[in-house]
Parts: structure tokens; C-alpha cells; sequence
């Protein structure tokens, strides 16, 4: 019975890795790139990594692969967003039929700083006379 859940885990693992590197060719844009590998190649990972754990049957195995798990659920979404502002801050284009482009108008290539809306409404009413 083992053996069966070892070849599903195994499998839909494996079509997640494939999906990302798919993903990663047909995607358009850099940032469409970035989001399709880092979801399916993270779950892919853990699919194949949980697949090991229940093949070796043994509690080393098994506290190593929830590290690692926990170490890519951790860190795999935060280098994504990081790449992707880095990315956009040195001028990587949208892809064309993008249809909002949340960050425009709110960063300041000058001092590499980012302002929201609420900051925006702030400082224009402070240059206001008050009546």
C-alpha cells in the first residue's frame, strides 16, 4: 500500500516540477514567470519530498523532510517577491495585455523608496492652506 501512495506522491510531484518548467517557458512576462514557478515547483518539491519520507518510513528521514519543507514554504515565496520587485525597480516591462500595474506612480526611482496612497493624500494636504 506504501508503494502505491510512494508512486502518486511520486507522480503528481513530478507533474508539478513539469508544470513549472512549462510554465516557465510559455509564460509571458517575467512576473507571470516567477508566480507559476514558485507555486507548482514548491508543491511539486513537497509532493516528491513527502513521497521520500513515506518510502523510508524511518523518523530521521521523516524531521528532515518537514525541514525542508518548511524551509521552501519559508523562503521560496519571499525570494519570488523579492526578485520581482528587484525586477520592476530596474525597469523590466509588464507584459502588454497587463491589465493593472499596482506599484505605478508610487515609486520613486530617485531614492528607491515606495509611497502609498495614503502617504500621497497626506502631503498634499499639508501643502493646503488651512482655512
Amino acid at each position: 500500500m506504501s508503494d502505491i501512495l510512494v508512486g502518486i506522491l511520486a507522480t503528481f510531484g513530478t507533474v508539478f516540477v513539469l508544470l513549472a518548467a512549462v510554465g516557465l517557458v510559455r509564460m509571458p512576462d517575467t512576473y507571470l514567470r516567477i508566480s507559476v514557478t514558485t507555486k507548482a515547483a514548491t508543491l511539486g518539491i513537497g509532493l516528491i519530498l513527502i513521497a521520500a519520507a513515506v518510502y523510508f518510513n524511518d523518523l530521521s528521514i521523516t524531521s528532515r523532510v518537514l525541514a525542508i519543507i518548511l524551509f521552501i514554504v519559508l523562503t521560496a515565496p519571499i525570494a519570488a517577491h523579492l526578485i520581482g520587485r528587484a525586477s520592476y525597480f530596474i525597469g523590466i516591462k509588464l507584459w502588454d495585455k497587463s491589465i493593472m500595474d499596482d506599484l505605478k506612480g508610487k515609486y520613486k526611482k530617485r531614492t528607491h523608496e515606495l509611497s502609498s496612497e495614503d502617504d500621497d493624500d497626506s502631503s498634499n494636504n499639508e501643502d493646503q492652506p488651512n482655512k
